[in-house]
């Protein structure tokens, strides 16, 4: 039996945790420790057995690490972490701000290309599973229009950014898809639908004392790449009632290809996902494709991946020989 996949995990909020889970369900791999800039005496495990380790001795285990899961936020964290890291681990990340994905794969893979290391970026399911069946159903079915909708959920990264605007205590934002625009792409209409006719954005937002509500709104309402382009709507609550009601993470949401066939037969294709737990499934496919890093690494492939890179065979546990007579 081969040695275990070693995992490092760097940061430790929603995703860390949710990687920390995602690994007692995978029997290849082992968890090395967590990697905070947190005091590591004050950060509360879901495993009480769970390493836990300053950020400033992440250079002594990179020898014991064969792939380092980046759990930090895209807007601040990752365009640092991501780089600097890929130089010295295989590494994995969920890097979400699509707008900035190829300049982010740039950097990223001249770093892991300069160090022999392999590093696999924006994997989660959107971008990730989702990308995938974007680009299938546009492979399968040339003739046609695929349009993304998200939610009704609670997007970690939108999240993140709320709570990275000054002023803000705590935050949590839910994207909602229109059904009217869901609709009308089914019917293979295929409507010419802006991002602001696809969904609006509701935040609900913890203000720290004495911040100025309408700029903490003015900020959020005008930033690029996460809300300008979408109606925006932002309610100033309490600490207590964001605790109370706004403490579940679910999400989801649907690509859909309305097409023509070469015989000029409509044809849609769907993919879907109904999440308990956005955290919960992002972290669960980080794990898979931790797996994929490794083996492409042993493969000798340096540098960066994305999931349109990566054969799906890579992220299972399983041979090729059980996968083709189980799932084949």
């Amino acid at each position: 039996m081969s040695s275990p996949i070693r995992i490092g995990i760097v940061g430790y909020g929603n995703l860390g945790r949710g990687v920390e889970n995602a690994l007692t369900q995978q029997p290849d791999m082992q968890l090395v420790g967590v990697f905070t800039r947190r005091a590591p005496q004050q950060l509360k495990t879901v495993q009480a057995d769970t390493a836990v380790f300053s950020m400033s001795e992440l250079s002594a285990y990179e020898a014991d690490i064969d792939v380092l899961i980046l759990c930090g936020g895209s807007k601040d964290d990752l365009p640092v972490q991501g780089p600097e890291l890929a130089a010295r681990f295989n590494t994995v990340d969920s890097f979400d701000t699509h707008a900035r994905i190829p300049e982010y794969f740039e950097q990223v893979d001249e770093a892991a290309r300069a160090h022999a290391r392999t590093a696999v970026i924006a994997m989660g399911w959107d971008p990730g599973l989702f990308s995938l069946n974007r680009m299938l159903s546009e492979a399968v079915l040339p003739v046609g229009q695929t349009d993304t909708f998200w939610g009704k959920g609670l997007s970690q990264g939108h999240s993140d950014a709320v709570r990275r605007v000054p002023g803000v205590k705590a935050a949590v934002q839910y994207t909602i898809p229109n059904a009217e625009a869901m609709d009308q792409v089914r019917s293979g209409a295929r409507p010419n639908l802006t991002a602001r006719d696809k969904h609006r954005r509701e935040c609900y937002v913890v203000l720290q004392e004495g911040a100025d509500a309408k700029e903490v709104e003015q900020a959020i309402v005008t930033m690029p790449n996460y809300f300008a382009d979408s109606d925006t709507t932002v309610h100033f609550i309490d600490q207590a009632t964001l605790e109370k009601e706004h403490q579940a993470m679910p999400h989801g949401g649907f690509v859909i290809r309305s097409a023509e066939s070469a015989q000029g037969a409509q044809q849609t294709y769907e993919f879907a996902l109904q999440l308990g737990s956005n955290p919960e499934f992002t972290s669960s496919v980080l794990v898979a494709y931790a797996r994929a890093a490794h083996r492409l690494y042993q493969q000798e492939q340096h540098g960066a991946f994305t999931i349109f890179d990566i054969a799906p065979g890579l992220v299972s546990p399983h041979s090729a020989a059980d996968l083709r007579a189980r799932l084949l």
